[in-house]
This record gives C-alpha cells, structure tokens and sequence, in this order.
C-alpha cells in the first residue's frame, strides 16, 4: 500500500467526529463549501489510493487553504485580518472546540502535497474541480443566499451589488477555474516533475532494502 493503513484509519475516524459536530453547529448546507467537501473527497483517496481524487482536491483546495492560513496566522500575529474569512475562528459565540476542528484548512496543506508525493499528480484534477464548481456553486448561489457559500454571491461572505447577481455568478464559474484551478495545476504538474525522480530513488532503495 502507498497510503499505509493507519492513516487510513486515522483520517476516517476524524471525518467520523468531525462531520456530525459540523452539522450540529453549521447545518447540511456547509457541507457544500469545498473545503468541507474535501474531508470525504480525501478519505475516499487515501482508501482508493486515487491520484485523480486526490489532485481534484488538490488544484481547488491548496490556495484557498493557503490563504485560510495566512488570514489566520496574520490575525493571531498582529490583531487584524489581512484577508478575511477567518473572523469566525475569534468568534466567542462558536464553541472552542468547533473552532479548533477548523484548524483542518491548514492541515490539508501539507496533507494534500505529501499525498500527491505518495500517489502521484493526475492532470484531470483541475478539470473535475471545474466540473464540481459547476454544479455546487450554483446550488450555493440559490439556496440559503444569506449564508453565501464558497462566496456565491459575493466575496468574504458580503454579497456583491456592482453587477446583477447572476452575471457576477458567471464570471465565477469562469474566472475562477482559469484564475486559480489551472494555474495550480501548472504549479503542481511543475512541481510533481522535479520530486518524481527522487521519489522513484527512494522506492529503488527501499526495495532494494
């Protein structure tokens, strides 16, 4: 097995306890933000070992869980939110250990790049994100707009006014897979080409061991 069979294990148990504290909290609805959505996404990777699945999650997740990070950190460094999004990590009114199980968007990161590493880069991955943005933003757009998910209407949770709504929602579903899911793809196929050779000479002696 690439994936050995605890982390496995591990990740599923996590998903176990993660998911229902999440709907109890948020509701069915949040399941549909694409961070949220990657939990079951991964855990179906690690047990297939797909490294379709896994670059699919990887060319929609890493920036925005990267720019997760860095709003966070910032806010905790320096007392203001350099990005946003992150504001209801300091919100009292959220049970501490809901907010902690949020800590997830930074543990993707590595997961998700050490995972690639393991099972290796698939270059239909941004291709099934801008299939999956399709179909869940739209669903995002009209159901519960107040609640704004994947910033459907809106960045940062704020609707938008400068355009009629359904033109701002079309631009998304463009800008967003030609802005962020390919060029992630290009960074990861880039990336993925110069750690292969090492990762094969480390399988070599591994073997050879």
């Amino acid at each position: 097995m690439r994936i050995p069979l605890w982390l496995k294990i591990a990740w599923t148990v996590w998903v176990a306890i993660w998911a229902p504290l999440y709907w109890r909290e948020y509701g069915a609805q949040n399941f549909l933000f694409f961070c949220d959505l990657g939990n079951f996404f991964i855990a179906a990777a690690l047990w297939t070992e797909s490294s379709l699945i896994v670059s699919w999650q990887a060319s929609g997740l890493l920036l925005f869980q990267s720019l997760f990070a860095i709003d966070l950190m910032g806010a905790l460094a320096s007392g203001k939110h350099c990005i946003g999004g992150t504001e209801y990590m300091f919100d009292a009114n959220i049970p501490l250990f809901i907010r902690l199980l949020s800590l997830f968007h930074i543990m993707t990161i590595p997961f998700l790049l050490w995972s690639i590493a393991r099972l290796g880069y698939d270059d239909r991955g941004w291709k099934l994100q801008t299939l999956t943005a399709w179909i869940v933003v739209p669903i995002n757009y009209w159901w519960h707009p107040e609640r704004d998910v994947n910033f459907a209407r809106g960045l940062f949770f704020h609707e938008q006014h400068l355009v009629p709504g359904l033109i701002y929602l079309l631009a998304y579903l463009i800008f967003v897979p030609l802005a962020v899911y390919y060029p992630t793809h290009l960074v990861l196929k880039q990336w993925m080409q110069r750690i292969r050779p090492r990762a094969l000479r480390a399988d070599a002696r591994s073997a050879a061991e």
